[in-house]
């Protein structure tokens, strides 16, 4: 087929041409927004799950939800050991800009931008985030150098503003297991005070598997104060098989039902293989139908896709040791398996494997389902640790 016309979008967040399978977290989060608006309580979001399994596609679509019932939103990817305190203070500066242009600020508004002033001036004391924004710093209020205290102030300042103009702000925060657990404990708090006065100001954040427990670390009640969603694979007798066919047949181009289930079966309904097999299945076959041997033909392609895009580039983050950890984990299995296990893998007692089972969670490799328990972030990594790097068995 015509390369020009490929419908399947595996790129990194991209959203793909038939979006199945979330359609009930896309409602919860416009049932969010109405509660907040109709000055309502509603808890914050926590989107959790592997990698490739369209976490950023929602926050994307959750912008443009938000977005179309002219709220403010304020979006960015947590990077470690980012400035937290600055970042935030550019987000509100952004959504008081949203709100309304300054011509027609209320005086909540103008409250918010003085109160972001001292947020600014304690944390960035050049002042450079709330350039333009012509106001003066409001004396105690954001000031104290205490960031869940002084966070608290600046969301809830917003947060009125926004109320005053009949809307609201969404923070859209992806790779949130990134945050430090002081700014993740300040950003908790903060939303929390929000929530008890009932102000339209609420997060979503995507991230992790361990992004509960960090939360429940940080604060005891983040349990009350988030709804956490964790979203997988695609169910495989029906949204699975319509994210590959759909597109497709939208273009008149038909796949064997056998061809199907034979993507789906390899893929295990993974969003972001689907999308990478349907490409190649695209870019590689000439006529409709496509039947079941061209698609089985196709398996090395993909493979070889995989590794080069989405497994490979992760392996290389890390030592010839943490390697091994990883190799050792993957003759084991695909599920989560005990530190102890792992550790006869690799030659080590569990106390010499820690180290390096901690590195791998902070690289976002690994995450811990349960206590002693360690599972791989990537789905299917096992199969690419397996297949790519079999030199380790000795």
């Amino acid at each position: 087929m015509d390369p020009r016309q490929n419908p399947y979008a595996p790129g990194a967040g991209t959203k793909p041409p038939a979006l199945v399978g979330r359609n009930e977290q896309i409602e919860a989060f416009d049932i969010l927004l109405e509660r907040l608006e109709r000055g309502y309580t509603a808890q914050s979001e926590i989107i959790t799950g592997l990698r490739g399994v369209g976490k950023t596609v929602l926050l994307d679509v959750f912008r443009d939800t938000a977005e179309a019932r002219d709220w403010a939103t304020v979006e960015w990817e947590v990077e470690k050991n980012a400035p937290f305190a600055s970042k935030m203070a550019t987000q509100v500066r952004r959504a008081l800009l949203q709100l309304a242009p300054k011509a027609r600020w209320t005086e909540r508004a103008l409250r918010a931008a003085a109160v972001l002033k001292s947020f600014t001036l304690t944390f960035s004391p050049d002042g450079g985030m709330t350039a333009g924004l012509d106001v003066d710093a409001l004396a105690g209020a954001a000031d104290s150098g205490a960031l869940s205290e002084d966070l608290s102030d600046l969301l809830v300042a917003v947060g009125d503003a926004a109320a005053e103009h009949g809307v609201g702000v969404v923070f859209l925060l992806d790779e949130i297991q990134f945050l430090k657990p002081a700014d993740l404990e300040a950003l908790i708090v903060a939303l929390h005070k929000g929530s008890r006065r009932s102000l339209p100001v609420t997060l979503v954040g995507a991230g992790l598997p361990q992004v509960p427990r960090l939360t429940g670390e940080a604060k005891s009640y983040s349990e009350r104060l988030f709804r956490f969603v964790t979203i997988g694979r695609l169910d495989p007798g029906t949204d699975a098989r319509d994210a590959l066919i759909l597109p497709a047949r939208d273009l008149g181009v038909e796949l064997e039902p056998a061809a199907v289930d034979l993507v789906v079966e390899y893929t295990q309904g993974y969003p972001y293989f689907l999308q990478e097999y349907g490409r190649i299945i695209w870019d590689e076959t000439s006529a409709s139908p496509v039947t079941l041997g061209e698609v089985a033909s196709l398996l090395p392609l993909i493979e070889a896709k995989l590794d080069e895009s989405f497994f490979r580039v992760r392996a290389e983050r890390t030592t010839e040791l943490e390697l091994r950890y990883l190799y050792a984990m993957a003759r084991l299995g695909p599920e989560a398996h005990r530190a102890s296990e792992v550790a006869r893998g690799v030659g080590r007692t569990v106390e010499q494997a820690g180290p390096i089972r901690s590195r791998l969670i902070d690289k976002g490799l690994l995450y811990t389902p349960g206590h002693g328990l360690a599972a791989f972030t990537v789905p299917q990594f096992d199969r690419y640790m397996l297949r790519c790097h079999a030199d380790l068995a000795g």
